[in-house]
């Protein structure tokens, strides 16, 4: 994961080759034209009656032939190379490289996951053209030396791969697919695995806090390392305070969200501990230009997730799969915003959820998955010293789930074209979703289910939280005081932001009074969260609940 900019960089190639906003070639689901134009959605597998899965009339030879001549366009050529050899192709905005600046724009293409060299114009016309003509480049090199079949119907030939790492074929869909085997999708569950196990060794009382796991791995030339984890599966049904000391969501996303944030701060008083041995041991490093952080190069981070979270990742399969049954309104009730209400989730279209009235409303883990890969998971008051922060992967661990669509679509494609609203720093960050074996041991039995288990790397205690409440539980192995407020809750987050302003010496962070008013100074985060809400709004997902702002009137 790096923190990414958008527009010009001067951090070079290295950032516009991990990170791209994204420009998807497939329109947003919302768009339910789509259905009626006999098209398939965005990441479905064709029918088999679609034409692109019949024997192609013209042969790759022919397709190669007419582009070298110049009788097609690179970015056609490129599009029909991908019907005719059955690969999933986007072109994707990224970054300009090489510290170039100005006017300019950047694409790249980006093919069964792996990402070509990045093409630069006047104008994303051209860029997208030279994007095209770089990959075109590639892939007919390897083609060519591969040798071009003149019979493809017995399926596409390997497709090139960036990186030295071996590949493995699968079979999807009928179809072969070559995919780069990822190191990271083998280790993250392994890591997981093992402090998962090695913390429920230590607290063996509260095993049956295991049901929903969530973890942040991060990779850096060190090694795989689980920096957050957390547990839960529920929310409070206390109501909102002016007092910031109440965790209104335990719901295992948001736990180890909230962890990682501690992770940050931690990290964030290592770089500005004026200790040269400390600050080599931090996370972060600075950018001259504009003072803010960001993770050293080559640290990435990915999250984990035991289970697909509620809400519209949670789409059922004939949904996607036979988009011409369903109405078009059973198709937005299915892909709008989620609210999550007692721990029971309901669409905001239906009925039910209206009736809710004065119940306390937390928004589904998908659609706060979706806002933080916009947004950056470091949330309001950690953008005032970072910048944001996305996550590279997500990988599902759970055996029952078949494929990771609904997931791609509710996270990825809801969000598309949002990009160039955005104010700098914020982006469509596209992470690689994808099936990984489980984490949590098998003979775990989720007994105390209103339960919630938080920890981040350097803590020598975890804390377990009743998620019914939003406090710590009596018996809890941490507590941060007799009156059992959360080290997760609000105003613990505000004490160590004040902590870390003070460290890093500014001043004119410390003149906030409360929690509100810390988090309304920080105004590109602010107008990035204005436009994604507006966005979605005006893309039908619905409208997004915000808690009471009495809950956020508290100082410390």
């Amino acid at each position: 994961m790096k923190m990414m900019m958008r527009g010009s960089s001067s951090r070079g190639s290295s950032m516009a080759h991990n990170h791209w906003t994204s420009i998807s070639s497939h329109p947003p689901f919302s768009d339910l034209s789509d259905i009626n134009n006999n098209k398939c959605l965005p990441g479905q597998p064709l029918s088999s009656s679609t034409k692109i899965n019949s024997k192609p009339k013209t042969l790759p030879r022919e397709h190669i032939d007419r582009y070298k001549r110049g009788d097609t366009h690179p970015v056609s050529a490129l599009y029909q190379l991908s019907q005719v050899l059955q690969f999933q192709l986007d072109m994707k905005e990224t970054v300009t490289t090489a510290g170039i600046t100005g006017f300019y724009f950047a694409f790249c293409a980006v093919i069964d996951g792996v990402q070509y060299k990045t093409g630069m114009g006047i104008t994303k016309k051209e860029a997208r053209a030279k994007a095209a003509e770089l990959a075109l480049e590639e892939l007919i090199a390897s083609l060519e030396n591969d040798g071009i079949r003149s019979d493809v119907s017995a399926g596409p030939p390997p497709l090139p791969v960036r990186e030295k790492d071996s590949t493995i074929p699968e079979v999807h869909s009928g179809r072969a697919v070559i995919e780069r085997k990822n190191p990271i999708k083998d280790q993250v569950p392994n890591v997981v695995m093992e402090m998962f196990t090695k913390l429920m060794d230590s607290y063996p009382e509260f095993s049956g806090c295991g049901g929903t796991v969530a973890a942040f791995v991060m990779l850096s030339p060190a090694g795989c390392e689980v920096v957050a984890l957390g547990t839960g599966s529920s929310n409070t049904k206390s109501s909102p305070a002016p007092t910031g000391r109440i965790l209104h969501d335990s719901h295992a996303v948001v736990t180890v969200r909230r962890s990682l944030m501690r992770f940050l701060y931690r990290n964030l008083l290592l770089f500005f501990s004026k200790n040269s041995a400390l600050e080599e041991k931090s996370v972060f490093q600075q950018d001259q230009t504009t003072k803010l952080l960001s993770l050293k190069n080559h640290f990435t981070l990915h999250l984990y997730l035991s289970q697909l979270p509620k809400g519209a990742a949670q789409i059922p399969s004939q949904l996607r799969l036979n988009p011409l049954s369903i109405s078009a309104w059973e198709v937005n009730n299915q892909i709008g915003l989620h609210a999550v209400v007692e721990g029971k989730v309901f669409s905001k279209f239906s009925s039910s959820y209206e009736q809710m009235g004065s119940h306390v409303v937390s928004m589904s883990a998908t659609d706060k998955i979706m806002q933080w890969q916009v947004l950056g998971f470091q949330g309001a008051l950690l953008s005032h010293f970072i910048e944001p922060v996305y996550v590279s992967s997500i990988f599902i661990g759970n055996g029952s789930c078949s494929d990771t669509r609904g997931m791609e679509m509710a996270v990825n494609q809801r969000v598309d074209g949002i990009t160039s609203a955005l104010p700098l720093y914020y982006c469509v960050y596209r992470p690689h979703i994808s099936l990984v074996s489980s984490a949590v041991p098998p003979d775990a039995h989720p007994s105390q289910k209103s339960l919630s288990l938080n920890w981040s790397h350097g803590d020598l205690l975890v804390e377990v939280v009743n998620a019914l409440d939003g406090k710590s539980t009596e018996d809890s192995p941490f507590k941060s005081s007799p009156a059992l407020a959360s080290r997760l809750c609000k105003a613990a987050m505000l004490s160590r932001f004040n902590l870390v302003a003070k460290e890093a010496q500014r001043e004119e962070l410390l003149t906030a009074v409360t929690y509100r008013e810390a988090k309304m100074m920080a105004k590109p985060y602010q107008e990035a969260k204005s436009v994604l809400k507006s966005y979605l709004e005006r893309k039908g997902y619905g409208q997004w609940v915000e808690k009471p702002p009495i809950s956020d009137h508290f100082s410390m």
